[in-house]
């Protein structure tokens, strides 16, 4: 028995075990996964796999959660990850508001599906989903503050833990602040393509992950071997289990590519003329790289209001019944949107309740 203040060997353990109790269940709340990406690349595909659910494909109509568990070790309690898909490709990227938040910035990772077999349409995708996530990230950062004044330092030192301090393209990365991952999704099209197409994606694409501080992987739900790939992916994300080591960066096989093991000298230069390297409207490396990718594939769908400015905002194309139908319509996604994280609340404290998180 204890005498006085001090603690028997017995109350020190249940105190340990407690508190290995308390840090299992946190970090079983914690995971988090945001998957982003072009219309119909099979991003619920990918979900359903890791899930191992054996069920057809629903289209993602907004923004849709679910989770995944898995047993750790001879621990009563589970890991629990949670995984948030957005759907509508770009059309939807406000609602990165709810999955991405002050409550979640430190424990939260993104996965950008891009569908392989539409170039024409990748760098536009590509492109909006990224600034669209950076401006989320910020805005939470900014929010988060003034109750964390580290808080961009924090992920900032994270973002570098993950690459490697001394990684000799230091000066050309602008590590994402959350973990960030490319899936080319469809594979088994893309490898149809011809070769110098295949190796502009390649390259392309190794490029803006490298810069970024992302992973890059190619998948096909066709492919045995690549859904596991994407399991592993997805394992590593929400359970924190090992990425591993394993590298292809050879355009005639599927791309694997963990962050921090590219580098820019493997990557090579843009696929421009000598003479056009250095000439152009290019201000960046970025902007050089679109320049070239573009060229080879002109993006597409330029008549989608989604691809050019707002022209609800144009006072020349003004017209009061329309006008007022898009702002009931803006309203009703707002609500949508309060309702959507209201049903991500309660299904969090459903599976709390249900002893799936502990």
């Amino acid at each position: 028995m204890s005498k006085g203040g001090d603690k028997s060997l017995w109350d020190t353990a249940i105190d340990e075990a407690k508190l290995a109790e308390e840090d299992e269940a946190k970090a079983s709340e914690e995971a988090c996964v945001l998957f982003v990406g072009s219309k119909n690349a099979g991003k619920t595909s990918i979900i359903l796999r890791f899930l191992d659910r054996d069920e057809a494909p629903k289209p993602t109509t907004a923004l849709e959660y679910t989770f995944g568990r898995r047993a750790r070790g001879h621990n009563i309690a589970k890991d629990v990850g949670h995984i948030w898909e957005l759907g509508g490709g770009t059309w939807l990227t406000k609602l990165m508001d709810i999955p991405i938040n002050t409550d979640t910035i430190l424990h939260t990772s993104m996965i950008i599906v891009l569908d392989l077999s539409l170039p024409n349409e990748l760098w536009f995708t590509m492109e909006k989903l990224l600034n669209a996530a950076r401006t989320q990230v910020d805005a939470v950062v900014a929010a988060t503050n003034n109750i964390d004044p580290e808080i961009k330092i924090k992920l900032k030192k994270r973002a570098w833990e993950r690459l490697g301090q001394d990684h000799p393209d230091k000066d050309m990365i602008d590590p994402f602040l959350i973990p960030l991952c490319i899936i080319g999704s469809k594979y088994d099209l893309f490898q149809d393509f011809d070769s110098e197409k295949r190796k502009t994606v390649c390259k392309t694409l190794r490029f803006v992950a490298h810069t970024h501080g992302a992973s890059l992987q190619f998948s096909s739900t066709k492919q045995e071997a690549l859904i596991n790939r994407s399991r592993n992916l997805i394992s590593h994300f929400v359970f924190g289990t090992p990425m591993g080591k394993t590298i292809q960066v050879d355009h005639n096989k599927p791309l694997l590519i963990p962050a921090g093991l590219d580098l820019l000298q493997q990557i090579g230069t843009p696929p421009l003329p000598d003479d056009e390297l250095g000439m152009g409207l290019a201000r960046t490396p970025m902007d050089l790289w679109k320049q070239a990718f573009t060229s080879i594939f002109p993006q597409e769908n330029t008549n989608n209001p989604a691809m050019v400015d707002d022209p609800a905002k144009d006072i020349q194309y003004a017209e009061g019944t329309v006008d007022s139908m898009r702002i009931q319509k803006n309203e009703e996604l707002e609500r949508y949107r309060r309702l959507c994280e209201r049903r991500a609340k309660d299904a969090r404290q459903q599976a709390m309740n249900e002893g799936l998180v502990y």
